[in-house]
């Protein structure tokens, strides 16, 4: 493909950051007395249509102005950048102040993720470091009639409970149960090998269902969310059903919103190969955590988005999580 002039640059850099800032499609008059292009309208009209017709452009209605397209997004992200703003040194500055006074690793990442919200106005998710799964600290059990309520508590502070059907006549068992694991934990970890035999007929059930629960786990990263009703605020995404699929994924599986890889990158569109995305934008850094692995902080929201900023609040957000977690 034959590169774009220096002034097919220029319109296509103004009409992204016209677009950013109105949410309004814009036309070669208002490019040229906004941003004081050296050019008259004309020719900036001609440039902006060389630019549709190379698809980096759109003109949503025949009588308005024009739009960046997904391709335009893409070249401009590439291309076109600039520096972000002084804004981000303030949030430099917030970042530099945090000390590791939080009560567990959980706590420290929806704090980041609400202040990444906070700050761009995009929703902000937070992955833990691959290898850090959490821990079983302690595990109780609670029997009504014939079901077993099994409480679980990981040494992140998360909680979270199995509703169990109770083998008949198990009820008696529960309390040495609850003993032996106890001891079980303190020594490091569940050897279900060394349950007494008097013990198994609740311990087994018990141990497949943690099992399962642990497989299903251990598919994703526990991952931070926040800021969905940002999202779902944007002119985009007037109704539910745009974002629907999208909503259920956050439920099921946060973690496949942001890909893997120990390279900062931007999804724009259907670039993700999350299909729920499609309509979105998303930027995305790596964090690194010692030996445990690799985490991801990211930000996703319209495409129509201030990518300069994004991009610059989670590379900040990930640097000052390697040094917290050093």
């Amino acid at each position: 493909m034959k590169p774009l002039s220096t002034r097919q640059l220029e319109v296509l850099q103004a009409t992204v950051h016209h677009y950013v800032d109105t949410i309004e499609p814009v036309g070669s008059r208002t490019l040229v007395q906004r941003f004081g292009l050296k050019a008259s309208s004309a020719t900036v009209r001609s440039a902006m249509g060389a630019l549709e017709q190379r698809g980096l452009l759109t003109q949503p209605h025949t009588s308005a102005g024009r739009v960046p397209s997904p391709l335009g997004y893409r070249h401009y992200v590439d291309c076109l950048l600039p520096e972000p703003g002084v804004a981000v040194q303030h949030l430099e500055r917030e970042l530099t102040g945090l000390s590791l006074r939080w009560a567990a690793l959980d706590d420290l990442l929806l704090q980041l993720a609400r202040r990444l919200t906070d700050f761009t106005g995009l929703m902000s998710l937070i992955t833990r470091p691959g290898g850090t799964q959490a821990q079983l600290e302690a595990i109780r059990l609670v029997s009504s009639g014939d079901r077993l309520l099994v409480m679980l508590v990981e040494d992140s502070g998360r909680a979270s409970h199995l509703n169990l059907r109770l083998p008949h006549g198990a009820e008696d068992e529960l309390k040495a149960v609850e003993r032996w694991i106890d001891q079980q934990l303190a020594d490091g970890g569940l050897n279900w090998n060394s349950l007494p035999p008097h013990l198994q007929r609740s311990g087994d059930v018990l141990r497949s269902a943690l099992d399962q629960s642990s497989s299903v786990t251990k598919m994703e990263q526990p991952t931070v969310v926040h800021g969905l009703s940002r999202l779902l605020a944007e002119p985009e995404f007037q109704t539910v059903q745009e974002l629907r699929p999208l909503m259920e994924l956050i439920d099921e599986r946060p973690g496949a919103l942001v890909g893997e890889g120990q390279q900062a990158r931007v999804w724009i569109g259907d670039e993700h190969p999350q299909t729920a995305l499609q309509p979105c934008a998303v930027v995305q850094a790596p964090y690194r955590c010692g030996s445990d692995g690799i985490g991801q902080v990211a930000l996703i929201g319209p495409m129509r988005m201030a990518y300069a900023t994004a991009g610059a609040a989670v590379q900040r957000v990930a640097r000052h999580l390697e040094i917290l977690l050093g």
